[in-house]
């Protein structure tokens, strides 16, 4: 079968797309950005790849007219203040160019959405159902909670709470009962739910076994990493103050802790497991989840990750317009320095950032990151989904990824801190030599003083930060 696959490069579809292929069937990889997707080499004989913004009508006709299914894995969740509305029309384009294809069934993964009043998130969802649902083909929506697994928002809000939090004074929505459910059961029911008449024209909820209140979620996660934590519930916390709580403790944008904490404070529990019974699968539990999630992450085998997402970051980034770096009214910093063993440098490259730091005074970098996140950036607390492998499109603490070649032995980043202008950061292996290039392009007078107010700074950290870089190996 041939199947549409919106959202291919997002937390959800770059771990359902193997699944697609290993089952036999040609998947067309819907992408934003044709310079984010990176499949791995064994994937690309089953797949093609076309460029599709939903709001982009024109784009729509790159839809292949002989698609026998969809999976509508996309969301705008919090990325502009009119997302709702932008999510509403996203799905009626899309209902409306796949009117003109063979395609028989749609099946979208939304969230529980039980409860009478809504968080304007969760509704969102329910109306993108609605839209999709008008289409003249099979539909199917399975509505899912909290999703645990490495990578996934949930996990990672909860592991940054957990492990740098001994005692927790936390907003009354701690409370809030939830039904946690891991990726790879999600990834399951979507696979199984394509094509089997039984889910045609339905909704279902997806959970685990469990029902937890997100205190208990966060004891039991501090259990399984053996912390002893403490939780106390205060009443007075307002919203808005629990989203500032949120986003200063965690690495979630903020933009995303208001989206999150809004739809916390609502239960999300599965009406009942009928599902479960229809596919015959029966979910891990909540501590199954966590302890296959960490399992992934030590083995460093981390397939996707929310913060590669552009909702990690305070901007919204076309990467077409960063990737050719500017010359004109820039400042740079440009070094220059041998390379004994090529294959050492381009490897410390390559596991720049993150836990490995930048190589050179990290606590500066570390100050940094502190005064971005003071300022509403995104600081260094989003790190990086793999510890040696880079893609267009990642996140690297304050930076993303636009260009990563290592037969090239280029990298190329751009800052997403908060900055009087844009700021790009590149590495490059030149003959013997390794090119490390940093420049600024300031917004009127401020970014100018900005500039030379940090040139002591830059002089100290790059020269260390290039010394380092092509010492040899440094792992």
């Amino acid at each position: 079968m041939k199947i549409l696959l919106t959202g291919a490069s997002g937390y959800i579809g770059k771990r359902l797309l193997p699944v697609l292929i290993d089952s036999g069937h040609e998947v067309v990889c819907g992408v934003r950005d044709l310079k984010r997707f990176s499949p791995a080499l064994s994937l690309k004989p089953g797949i093609t790849v076309i460029q599709l913004d939903l709001l982009d009508k024109n784009s729509l006709a790159h839809i292949p007219n002989d698609i026998d299914a969809a999976f509508y894995l996309v969301h705008s969740m919090s990325s502009t203040a009119d997302y709702h509305q932008k999510e509403q029309e996203s799905a009626r384009n899309f209902r409306n160019a796949i009117a003109n294809t063979k395609v028989q069934h749609v099946v979208y993964l939304s969230g529980i959405v039980n409860e009478t009043t809504l968080s304007k998130h969760l509704a969102s969802r329910k109306n993108v159902e609605s839209e999709l649902s008008l289409g003249s083909y099979h539909f199917t929506t399975l509505r899912a909670g909290i999703i645990i697994g490495s990578g996934s928002a949930s996990f990672e809000i909860m592991r940054d709470l957990v492990e740098k939090l001994p005692v927790m004074i936390t907003p009354k929505w701690l409370n809030t009962k939830c039904q946690p459910i891991g990726i790879s059961d999600v990834i399951q029911m979507l696979s199984r739910t394509m094509f089997n008449p039984e889910t045609f024209d339905k909704n279902f909820d997806i959970g685990g076994p469990d029902i937890l209140s997100y205190k208990e979620m966060l004891l039991r996660f501090a259990e399984i990493r053996n912390l002893r934590r403490r939780i106390y519930i205060v009443p007075v916390m307002t919203p808005k103050l629990s989203s500032y709580w949120l986003y200063f403790v965690t690495s979630t944008s903020y933009k995303l802790a208001v989206a999150l904490v809004n739809s916390m404070k609502i239960e999300v529990i599965c009406r009942n497991d009928e599902i479960n019974n229809i596919l015959d699968i029966r979910p891990m539990t909540y501590q199954a989840a966590l302890l296959r999630a960490f399992s992934k992450i030590e083995s460093n085998e981390v397939v996707s990750s929310w913060k590669d997402a552009f909702i990690s970051s305070s901007l919204t980034l076309d990467m077409s317009d960063y990737i050719q770096v500017p010359t004109y009214g820039c400042y740079h910093d440009i070094r220059e320095m041998p390379v004994a063993d090529r294959n050492a440098c381009v490897d410390n490259i390559w596991r720049i950032g993150g836990e490995t730091g930048w190589y050179y005074a990290n606590w500066l970098w570390r100050f940094r990151g502190f005064l971005d996140k003071l300022s509403g950036g995104v600081g260094l607390r989003r790190g990086r989904t793999s510890t040696d492998t880079l893609h267009s499109g990642d996140a690297l603490d304050f930076w993303r990824v636009l260009y990563a070649n290592k037969t090239e032995g280029r990298l190329l980043l751009f800052a997403e801190m908060k900055l009087p202008g844009d700021a790009w950061l590149e590495f490059r292996i030149v003959g013997d030599k390794l090119v490390q290039t940093a420049t600024f392009r300031p917004l009127g007078l401020v970014g100018r003083m900005y500039w030379f107010a940090v040139l002591p700074f830059h002089g100290m950290i790059f020269k260390g930060m290039i010394q380092q870089l092509t010492k040899g190996r440094k792992h």
